[in-house]
């Protein structure tokens, strides 16, 4: 795909089940797959490190960089297993957390229980003090009573603090000078400014962001800080770099201060590698699936974007309802993710129906098959005992698979409950993890006008590819690539991803008063923050400017984002941001509101390094049949039973060759499970290309 350097490059994603490694020195590339320790995430990461050195003959203190992502951050807002926290705010505001948007997620559910808040409410402090909208000082600081909060924040054994004040984002003065006050008087807990962490206008949004990275802070601070001491230990000089929720890299110290902004860093990497398999094989429309052994992410991606936004629900309550989880603001690839992965627990509910997560058994104990300790019927189990998955050649036949303990613990959970046939069981629970993705994917379309017919689906994850086809054959999706190493997606995208950081603030301008010189300082300052973090991890890379401003009719509560020239602006520029607006909203409602002033809300700009050119190449082959390696019993879904199925080695695999389905397409970390339906060969830059036949 790419000209590779001498570089000796690591990348490592944590998950929730395994944790992927990978090392890159020129065109070697070395993966390994270890079960995270949920424990020590650090020593699992370690472990994995050393490895895939010693398999590729190189030491830690040759690694030009490293490059991590993880879902720490997540995990911990997810269960609720963040620092004891402390939120500052102006007087009269302490409940703005609870009331949020003074709506219910269900409207007819009247027994509902909306999700537990961060900190509650005796450890919500405020403080006299007011800003306007402007910025303007409307009422002082009152220092003699942030001085007061030190004693009661230190008996409490406060380890994060939280300052959100009201209008912050247009002055941050009284917020600083609580931090100062706090530091001065001893105060040991960390502290979050919302004009740091969300400099934007929306108080709710701004104030949850704030208190959700002040809650991870001290996790992600001694996490990262025990991560680099590892390293260092063992001979590591080189930067350790973090991927970022928005498809970026950014610096060890960024990560530290901002935590919430790693909350989507796994899965970003993927959409990260599903663009650019996208970009190298010219498929405009695609549909990303990652499937690991705790979740199932789906991200769209057009003209080799993904698609991107600026707000992020965390840990939803109730299933895909939007308004039950924490919403945050922060840049993210807009992706859904389900709680359908290996891991997936199986169950019968009350109602005597088959279920599928959203728990998991993750990698301790694991699902039944992994021998250590787990007996509940997971999705795992059910590939085991559909043939599916080599029990005696899984994870590089480093682990034993127990098909034995797989049809007991389904016969316990699913087959006898249900009175229904082992192979059924099994069955069915493929089929519901499959549906319960596919109607995620259906969702994730609608809501933004996409046609998932039309698309193309890129498939990664140690799972991906075992559930890839079944689930294209339910989307009516016609085409699918594997990729090369596919099994550890999210952190080859690390390898592909840029140095990037982007920078939001709110400023409030009407266009008849476009006021050039207030809008050139506030990029200024935006460039300097930014160029500070991109510069200190690629000091001599050219860099790429983009800026937005987000704007709307006066009286209207949305924001559409419109471009900006990367120049000084000048008065002029007013007719341009004017026609540029119309233009976009005309395409988005089909009209203009003439004579209406047009409002800016908040600025915003990405500063990124240049990344690697991806290289295009024909897909003109000439197919030659695959030969088989072996063969395998095997559940057909088209027979509803056991079949004798053809087993390809992918690595064995020219590009070219070529064969028909139903069939397995076996590597050391994963297997591509094809039915009937589809076909498939490989392309000239080894991807795995299957095609739905047109009978």
């Amino acid at each position: 795909m790419t000209n590779h350097s001498t570089a000796i490059r690591l990348a490592a994603d944590v998950g929730g089940t395994f944790t992927d490694v990978v090392l890159e020195a020129g065109h070697q590339l070395i993966t390994l797959k270890v079960p995270t320790d949920v424990a020590n995430p650090e020593q699992g990461i370690l472990r994995g490190v050393q490895q895939v050195l010693s398999n590729s003959g190189h030491k830690l203190e040759q690694v030009n960089s490293f490059i991590h992502g993880t879902t720490l951050a997540t995990n911990a807002l997810i269960e609720r297993k963040g620092a004891t926290t402390a939120l500052i705010t102006t007087e009269g505001f302490r409940d703005s957390l609870e009331i949020g948007y003074e709506n219910r997620f269900d409207q007819y559910d009247l027994m509902i229980e909306k999700p537990q808040t961060l900190v509650p409410r005796h450890l919500r402090l405020t403080i006299t003090e007011r800003m306007n909208v402007l910025g303007q000082v409307l009422r002082e600081l009152d220092e003699d009573a942030v001085r007061a909060l030190v004693p009661k924040l230190n008996k409490a054994n406060i380890e994060a603090v939280a300052v959100g004040l009201l209008h912050s984002y247009a002055n941050p003065a009284h917020e600083r000078k609580i931090r100062d006050i706090l530091q001065q008087e001893g105060c040991q807990a960390e502290i979050s400014l919302s004009s740091e962490v969300c400099p934007e206008v929306r108080e709710y949004e701004r104030l949850m962001t704030s208190v959700c990275n002040a809650y991870v802070q001290p996790l992600m601070a001694r996490y990262l800080r025990a991560l680099q001491a590892a390293l260092g230990a063992n001979g590591f000089q080189a930067p350790l770099f973090l991927m970022t929720s928005g498809g970026g890299m950014t610096t060890l110290e960024s990560a530290i201060r901002f935590p919430i902004r790693l909350v989507e860093s796994g899965p970003s990497g993927g959409a990260v590698l599903a663009s650019k398999i996208a970009q190298s094989t010219h498929e405009d429309r695609v549909l990303s699936f990652d499937m690991g052994g705790t979740t199932a992410k789906i991200c769209l991606i057009d003209h080799f974007k993904p698609r991107t936004a600026r707000n992020f629900e965390i840990a939803r309550a109730a299933r895909f309802r939007k308004g039950s989880g924490m919403p945050v603001r922060i840049p993210v690839v807009e992706m859904i993710e389900i709680g359908a992965g290996g891991g997936s627990i199986a169950h019968v509910d009350s109602m005597g129906r088959l279920a599928i997560g959203p728990k998991s058994a993750g990698s301790q104990p694991g699902p039944a098959c992994y021998q250590r300790g787990g007996d509940f019927a997971t999705v795992t189990d059910a590939d085991v005992v559909l043939g599916k998955i080599d029990a005696n050649a899984f994870a590089q036949g480093t682990m034993q698979l127990d098909v034995a303990a797989s049809e007991s613990a389904i016969s316990k959970d699913v087959a006898s409950p249900l009175d229904i046939q082992l192979k059924d069981a099994a069955f069915g629970m493929s089929e519901m993890v499959e549906e319960n993705m596919a109607n995620a994917a259906r969702i994730h379309s609608v809501e933004h006008g996409s046609d998932l017919a039309k698309s193309t689906m890129i498939a990664f994850g140690g799972a991906g590819p075992l559930h890839a086809v079944r689930l294209a054959e339910k989307l009516n999706i016609k085409r699918i690539i594997i990729p090369a190493n596919s099994s550890v997606g999210s952190a080859l995208g690390f390898l592909w991803a840029p140095m990037a950081y982007e920078l939001i603030r709110s400023r409030y301008m009407t266009l008849n008063g476009f006021d050039a010189v207030v809008a050139n300082e506030l990029f200024d300052d935006l460039a300097r923050e930014a160029v500070s973090i991109v510069s200190s991890g690629a000091p001599d890379a050219e860099l790429k400017h983009v800026r937005t401003a987000f704007m709307r009719y006066v009286g209207q509560g949305h924001e559409i984002e419109v471009p900006v020239p990367n120049r000084a602006l000048g008065p002029h520029d007013r007719q341009l941001l004017t026609e540029s607006y119309e233009t976009l909203y005309r395409k988005l409602y089909g009209r203009t509101i003439p004579e209406r002033d047009i409002e800016i809300m908040s600025w915003a700009l990405v500063v990124s390094a240049n990344s690697t050119q991806v290289t295009t190449c024909s897909d003109e082959l000439d197919k030659v049949p695959a030969k088989i390696t072996s063969k395998r019993m095997a559940f057909s879904t088209n027979e509803r039973a056991y079949t004798e199925m053809p087993v390809y080695w992918r690595p064995d695999m020219v590009p070219g060759a070529s064969f028909d389905g139903p069939a397995m397409v076996a590597e050391a970390q994963t297997t591509t499970f094809v039915t009937a339906q589809y076909c498939g060969y490989i392309d000239a830059q080894a991807n795995l290309v299957l095609q739905r036949k047109e009978s």
